[in-house]
């Protein structure tokens, strides 16, 4: 739950979304890969987890599969 107990909704990551968090500096990190779904952490240049985000696009599975040298800081 978010503040004022409002609940905070996972946002959807894209390819593109993840390229444009690299573009400006940052790092993200695979949490969990599986066929189904990809869960990533979206960290700051220092390294320090700043969000999650998570998909079930296969494109995207596949992106995190295959860019190994991003899946940490």
């Amino acid at each position: 739950m978010g503040e004022g107990g409002e609940s905070r909704a996972t946002p959807t990551a894209t390819v593109e979304y993840l390229e444009e968090w690299e573009d400006h500096g940052a790092a993200w990190r695979a949490v969990e890969v599986s066929d189904e779904r990809a869960v990533i952490d979206l960290c700051s240049c220092t390294g320090e987890p700043m969000d999650r985000v998570q998909s079930d696009e296969p494109e995207l599975i596949a992106y995190v599969r295959a860019h190994p040298d991003h899946r940490s800081v």
